[in-house]
């Protein structure tokens, strides 16, 4: 019989954790606007925020929050099917729809409930859902939430996933393929025109999460909009938490499958809605991605500046990793940028692999040249200098 308290248990866990330098702690900032953060009474310019365009704190989101709070209150209420699809869901789904070039669009309460939600209502029971070995972790929840056979292809390997497509032709009765169109932690963008190529030949469905890159690429389109002619991708999966600067995520699709997935996804069924606040401000967001082409253009313009500036391969997308390797030398390599006035969060495993620890730098449209500048000067003083992926 086991004596250990639930008390002893967890403290087991937290000491082990921080014995390896895997422990974290969440800590109270303060945001006092799209790049500048307040933490323990001191102010740091913020390189690693999901907040691309700065709409966080832009009049126009904060405006629309206020003014649905005020006609509708501050909850939905209840669930979307029951009561809580105010009128502003409506709007919204029809503006992502036509933005994305779809018939039809679901708004979730958040990315990974997007994907811990689609994922299983498409698939099931012997069906094969088929992931980049680097998706992020609501992808492999979703999956396994499936109860599918799940496999996973060499991240961005098209050949890869063609050759696995291959050879379980005829074996299973669906076959869902799922990746990003930027990956969250190595900032790199999929080859999606050929994975596009490889699912259609195979006559397997394919689903993007593109939540890092709605907003900032394909003239905030997102990723698949960077390619002529844009590949053929039956789920786009995108946030509304990251360039859109609110809250929620989406799903555009065709009709067919997005009045499948408002019956079958249970993580939109059995939830209250979003606050009609978020909404409204998501709508806000949705509509100045899509007017404004030099907002959406300039996080990916500062990364590219910082990277040339720091001596680093250029980037891709608005988020640039520094692979430092070990968990401590990240963690101090952390702590000397935050001295020199830099919030650079260090990030570790699980969320990457053993050996693989980094700082993950990313990119607003409201950093200033001199901010951008100063930071590629600094890591250049300081000497950090980049693991190279696969070397020893």
């Amino acid at each position: 019989m086991n004596s250990e308290s639930l008390d002893q248990f967890a403290q087991g866990k937290l000491d082990g954790l921080a014995a390896r330098d895997l422990r974290r702690t969440i800590l109270e900032s303060h945001r006092t606007d799209a790049v500048h953060l307040v933490r323990d009474g001191r102010e740091y310019v913020s390189f690693c925020c999901n907040d691309y365009l700065g709409l966080t704190h832009h009049p126009a989101l904060k405006n629309a929050a206020k003014a649905a709070i005020d006609e509708f209150g501050a909850g939905s209420g209840a669930s979307r099917l029951i009561t809580g699809n105010h009128p502003w869901y409506t709007r919204l789904e029809e503006q992502l729809a036509s933005f994305k070039g779809t018939e039809a669009a679901c708004v979730f309460g958040s990315g990974y409930m997007a994907n811990s939600g689609i994922i299983p209502a498409l698939a099931g029971p012997g069906d094969m859902v088929i992931l980049d070995e680097l998706g992020h972790a609501s992808m492999h929840m979703g999956a396994r939430a499936s109860r599918a056979e799940i496999a996973m292809f060499r991240h961005n390997d098209a050949e890869d996933l063609s050759r696995l497509l291959e050879t379980t032709n005829n074996l299973y009765g669906r076959r869902l393929v799922v990746t990003e169109g930027v990956f969250s932690m190595d900032g790199d963008r999929a080859p999606l025109d050929k994975i596009a190529a490889a699912t259609r030949k195979h006559s397997a469905w394919l689903m993007v999460d593109d939540a890092h890159g709605f907003g900032v690429l394909g003239d905030g389109r997102g990723s698949a909009f960077e390619f002529d002619p844009v590949p053929p991708i039956e789920l786009h999966m995108g946030t509304l938490s990251k360039a859109a600067g609110a809250y929620g995520a989406f799903l555009c699709a065709s009709k067919p499958v997005i009045e499948l997935i408002k019956n079958r996804a249970r993580s939109l069924v059995y939830t209250t809605g979003l606050p009609p606040s978020v909404i409204a401000a998501a709508t806000a967001a949705v509509e100045l991605i899509e007017t404004d082409n030099k907002l959406t253009a300039k996080p990916l313009e500062h990364a590219r500046a910082f990277c040339a500036r720091a001596g680093l391969p250029d980037a891709q997308s608005p988020i640039v990793p520094i692979i430092i390797g070990a968990e401590s030398a990240t963690l101090e390599t952390s702590a000397k940028l935050a001295e020199a006035g830099f919030l650079v969060t260090a990030i570790r495993p699980p969320t990457v692999s053993v050996g693989t620890s980094r700082l993950r730098v990313t990119f607003s449209a409201e950093h200033t040249k001199e901010q951008v500048d100063r930071l590629a000067d600094t890591i250049r003083k300081l000497g950090i200098v980049p693991k190279i992926r696969g070397a020893t």
